[in-house]
């Protein structure tokens, strides 16, 4: 979560772009076990290791790492190693701030369990402190007014001060959340959230915090990147089936990192939040500070393929294969033919077998298909409240047969109907009516109906990993299709629109809209090659909207040539998070047929343009999201693979209250 600050230094990973001859020093937290409060986390040990082995592969050398870990093992030779203990945190920030020299990069990094307290210094515009716990953090003691063996935000403002006055660049990142909003989780629940609620520490509800004096702002060079927004959790899950639990933030980050050989810290954020938001619990990680447009230091991999030694891929869970992926094989780390294909084995966290016999001279691979779609797994139906009388029968015969163990979604029956939660079992995560409701239509079931929701929340989410793989993760590219957005405010009026809108004005939709709001886009093709644009809208129940081109338009834009997309937002009654999707697909031939995506919006509301459909770029698209079959098969190949598609993600936040 990211805090309601952007003066606090918060658990964050501090990384920048060094100096030729400037040294990286970093202090990597994981606190997975409690010694006194009953909330162990899994992940973050794993956590700390990965980020260990993610800044040496960019060049930071081990004997400049240091890991409190509760679970210190297979680290790269050389760090030093700990406990994390509030002690041994507090000894190892001194050290830090007595070994950098100006020019420096200090990484500070945390994993585990944040919470909320009420603020003692009156710094808080809220009235709080966010505080991070150590692995001997216990309850509240009123005697001192705070929670024993808490870091709070101000201790780590000042160090950090302290650093960056001597002139010492600061990188944070931090994977644990601050949220005192009294979400419910149920048993049935697949990720864990990190943090933890005021009253599991023993906060009282009536101590009251200082006064609110102003804030203390950071002043120097220092990047801030956060796992989730100030309202919402952190979550970790496991990586298969092997036992080994990662954030989610930390997992796709560390991907990012390990491949990127120039950008900044805006794109590789950018880059891990696409690769978070793309299933059913939404997470989106928030980034601040001087250095967010800075290059980050030490180099990537700088190529999409992967090593092949052994006959065996030397990467796995850790980098996004799966079970069931094509592969194409080649001889070189960039360019050249392709060898042959092959589909990946058995995937570990670090290596996955390559189905059959490898070409001769085959030493990499490149990720051409994800794996055919899977149904989407529920886990067992639970009652919200098992007194409130209620009839369920119907609902539970539809759900006969759920009881999947790492779920999509977690079925809740409350109030005389069926709620899909995430994977993390959390009911309404944005406030009342947030969740996904199924609700029968006229003269439909209930299994059918449930049948009606799932399929669309299937399509919808596969094909945001689909457009978000092809896409890759743009971290060298230029900018190829320039967004400016422009809300018009409008009014609702019960469930329509009064018509009536106000003045526009430039606006990023992230910060809320409301019910009737008109959101006007600006494309403006800032390539030097002629592109085909269209425009998708995912809204909360996994639906995805045809947004541009309409019916008989021409989409393809010319460099330097801009079109006018415009939408309005439907009536607005729950909190929700929805997304605006700017696709671009190169034109590789004037002759060739306009790539128009609008064709793989969801079925009843997609366009079937036979123009569109007969681009080899939709067509590759639609078999990946289609399962296969005889029709498809052949169409999973390497060759039909899209070679430059731009994925463009604009968050849309509904917020019944927005101004």
């Amino acid at each position: 979560m990211k805090p309601a600050l952007a003066y606090a230094l918060m658990t964050t990973a501090f990384m920048a772009a060094a100096p030729a001859r400037a040294e990286v020093h970093a202090l990597l937290i994981g606190v997975g076990d409690y010694a006194v409060l009953d909330a162990d986390l899994q992940g973050p040990p794993h956590d700390a290791r990965l980020m260990a082995e993610t800044l040496t592969a960019r060049g930071v050398a081990p004997g400049a790492i240091t890991v409190l870990s509760t679970d210190p093992t297979d680290l790269p030779e050389g760090a030093a190693t700990g406990l994390p203990t509030r002690e041994g945190i507090l000894a190892a920030l001194d050290s830090l701030a007595s070994t950098a020299t100006p020019g420096d990069t200090v990484v500070f990094y945390f994993s585990g369990h944040g919470a909320q307290a009420p603020d003692l210094s009156g710094d808080e515009g809220g009235g709080y402190d966010e505080i991070f716990l150590p692995m001997d953090a216990s309850g509240w003691k009123g005697e001192i007014g705070m929670v024993e063996n808490a870091i709070i935000d101000d201790e780590l403002q000042a160090w950090a001060q302290t650093l960056l006055t001597n002139g010492v660049q600061l990188v944070g990142v931090i994977d644990a959340c601050h949220s005192a909003t009294g979400f419910r989780a149920l048993d049935q629940g697949h990720g864990v959230a990190r943090s933890l609620a005021p009253d599991l520490l023993g906060i009282p509800e009536d101590a009251a915090p200082a006064p609110f004096t102003g804030a203390n702002e950071l002043t120097g060079d220092f990047v801030f990147l956060y796992s989730s927004q100030s309202d919402e959790r952190s979550f970790e899950y496991p990586l298969g089936d092997t036992g080994i639990w990662h954030g989610e933030f930390t997992l796709r980050l560390a991907q990012v990192l390990a491949a990127a050989p120039e950008a900044s810290w805006a794109q590789v954020l950018a880059a891990a939040s696409d690769a978070m938001v793309q299933g059913p619990a939404r997470q989106i990680p928030e980034g601040e500070g001087p250095l967010l447009t800075a290059g980050v230091f030490g180099e990537g991999t700088g190529t999409a393929r992967l090593r092949v030694g052994d006959g065996a891929l030397r990467a796995g869970l850790l980098q996004g294969l799966a079970e069931g992926a094509e592969i194409a094989l080649y001889a070189e780390g960039a360019g050249g033919e392709p060898l042959g294909t092959a589909r990946l084995g058995k995937v570990s966290a670090r290596e996955a077998a390559i189905e059959g016999a490898l070409p001769e001279g085959a030493a990499w691979a490149e990720l051409i298909a994800l794996p055919p779609p899977e149904p989407l797994a529920l886990a067992a139906p639970v009652r919200a409240d098992l007194a409130d009388g209620e009839d369920y029968t119907a609902w539970l015969a539809a759900l006969d047969g759920a009881g999947a163990a790492r779920p999509d979604f977690v079925p809740v029956l409350t109030d005389g109907g069926l709620v899909l939660a995430g994977p993390d079992g959390v009911l309404d995560p944005q406030g009342p009516g947030s969740s996904l409701r199924v609700l029968p239509g006229p003269d439909e079931t209930e299994a059918a109906a449930l049948a009606r929701v799932l399929d669309t929340a299937a399509h919808g989410l596969r094909l945001a990993g689909v457009l978000s793989a092809a896409a890759g993760r743009g971290l060298t590219k230029t900018e190829v299709i320039r967004v400016e957005i422009e809300r018009r405010p409008g009014a609702q009026s019960g469930d329509g629109c009064t018509g009536k809108t106000g003045p526009g004005e430039a606006y990023d939709p992230a910060l809320g809209v409301s019910g009737c709001d008109q959101l006007w886009l600006t494309l403006t093709n800032a390539s030097g090659k002629a592109q085909d644009v269209s425009v998708l809208y995912l809204d909360t129940g996994f639906a995805v909207q045809p947004i541009w081109p309409g019916d008989n338009m021409v989409n393809r834009l010319a460099p330097g040539e801009s079109a006018r997309v415009g939408m309005r937002i439907d009536p607005v009654h729950a909190a929700g998070t929805e997304e605006i999707w700017v696709l671009a697909v190169p034109m590789a031939d004037a002759r060739a047929p306009r790539a128009d995506l609008t064709t793989l919006a969801s079925p009843g509301v997609n366009r079937n343009l036979p123009g569109g459909a007969e681009n080899p770029v939709t067509l590759w698209l639609d078999a990946q999201i289609t399962p296969p079959d005889a029709d498809t098969a052949d169409l999973r190949g390497f060759s039909l693979k899209p070679a430059d598609l731009t994925m463009i993600r604009r968050i849309v936040r509904l917020n019944p209250g927005a101004a």
